[in-house]
C-alpha cells in the first residue's frame, strides 16, 4: 500500500468520549465511528475499546486491530474475531501511571495508612509499629511490561520483591517463581500481593479465598494486603470480603472489579479496610496513545511487523 494513501480507520469505543481519538487519528487517516462504519468494506484498521461483539468480522478488508488499552481481554471476549493481527498498546505514559499507582498503594499499606485514617476519625494520637522496607516482601503476580516496571520502582525503595508468572522469567533483583508448582512458595513469601496479570480463561477468578489463604500473615505489617490493578475478573469479590472479615487479609486496595462501575450494593464500598479507585490506575490518554497507534499503522504499511502483537493462544 502506498504510504501517501489515507487509510480508513474504524473507531469503536464504549464508555469513553471518542472525540479526541477521532481528532488525533483524523490527522493522518479517514476515520469512521461505529456504528456508521460497522459494515464498511473500505475499513482498513479498527481501533477499539469494548467494541460490540461480531462487528469486526463484518469488515472484509480489515488488516489489523488495535486495542485502546494495555489489556486485550475486551477484544478476546469477542468469539467471532477476524483472522488479522491484534496489537496491544504499550506506552511509557500508561506504564508510569501504573507504577505510580502500585507504589502509592504499596507505601500506604506499608506505612499503616488505614490505621492512621481510622485513628484520625476517632481523634486518637498513637504511633503503630512501623517496619522498614527491607523487612517487607512485595509479591507481584504478572511480570510483563507493567509488572517489571513496578518491581524496579519497589526495589529502589528497599522492598524485597518477588514475582510470579505462568512461564519462567528472569529479572535482576527479583526472586521469580513460575507456574502452578511455584505458586505456593511465592504466596508464602508475600506480605503485600500486587496483581497485574492479564485476564484470560486461565486467570479468571484466580484471586480467590484459597489463594489468599496462602499469603504470609505472620509478618512485620501484622497481616497480608492485596492490591489489584490488573483486571476485575481476576478476583472473586465475595472471597476477598470473607478474607478481610476473618483476618486472612488485613486490607485491600482495588482499582478493578468483576462488574464496573462497582454496584452500589457491593460490600466493598463501606468496608473499613478497603481502598477503592474507579479503574483509574492507568487511564488511556489519547494524546499519548494515538501517536503510537499511528506509528504502528505506518510500520504495517511499510511492510514491517507490528509491535506488541497478541499471542492468540495465550490470550494476551
Amino acid at each position: 500500500m502506498s504510504t501517501s494513501a489515507r487509510s480508513r480507520v474504524l473507531i469503536s469505543v464504549t464508555g469513553w468520549d471518542p472525540s479526541d481519538w477521532v481528532r488525533l487519528m483524523s490527522a493522518e487517516h479517514d476515520v469512521v465511528l461505529e456504528p456508521e462504519g460497522s459494515a464498511d468494506p473500505s475499513i482498513d484498521y479498527a481501533v477499539v475499546w469494548k467494541h460490540p461483539q461480531g462487528i469486526l468480522k463484518s469488515l472484509p478488508n480489515l488488516k489489523a486491530i488495535f486495542s485502546l488499552g494495555a489489556g486485550v481481554d475486551h477484544i478476546m471476549t469477542d468469539t467471532d474475531l477476524p483472522d488479522v493481527p491484534i496489537a496491544r498498546v504499550v506506552a511509557d505514559n500508561l506504564t508510569r501511571h501504573m507504577v505510580e499507582y502500585v507504589t502509592w498503594r504499596v507505601m500506604d499499606h506499608h506505612r499503616q495508612g488505614s490505621t492512621y485514617r481510622a485513628q484520625q476519625a476517632k481523634k486518637v494520637w498513637s504511633e503503630p509499629s512501623q517496619p522498614t522496607t527491607d523487612e517487607v516482601n512485595v509479591g507481584i503476580m504478572g511480570l510483563g511490561e507493567l509488572g517489571r516496571a513496578a518491581a524496579s520502582a519497589l526495589l529502589t525503595l528497599g522492598f524485597n520483591v518477588t514475582g510470579w508468572a505462568r512461564s519462567p522469567k528472569n529479572i535482576e533483583g527479583v526472586t521469580c517463581y513460575a507456574g502452578n508448582e511455584g505458586l505456593a512458595d511465592f504466596l508464602a513469601a508475600t506480605d503485600i500481593l500486587v496483581v497485574l496479570l492479564p485476564h484470560t480463561p486461565a486467570t479468571e477468578g484466580m484471586i480467590n479465598y484459597e489463594l489468599l489463604r496462602g499469603l504470609r500473615r505472620d509478618n512485620a505489617l501484622g497481616g497480608a494486603s492485596l492490591i489489584n490493578g490488573g483486571r476485575g475478573k481476576l478476583q472473586n469479590e465475595a472471597d476477598i470480603l470473607r478474607a478481610l472479615d476473618d483476618g486472612t487479609l488485613k486490607e485491600a486496595s482495588l482499582d478493578v472489579f468483576q462488574v464496573e462501575p462497582l454496584p452500589q450494593t457491593s460490600g466493598l464500598w463501606e468496608h473499613p479496610r478497603v481502598f477503592i479507585t474507579p479503574h483509574a490506575a492507568a487511564t488511556s490518554d489519547p494524546a499519548h496513545l494515538a501517536p503510537l497507534i499511528l506509528e504502528q499503522i505506518k510500520r504495517f504499511e511499510r511492510g514491517e511487523p507490528l509491535n506488541h502483537l497478541v499471542d492468540m493462544q495465550a490470550g494476551y
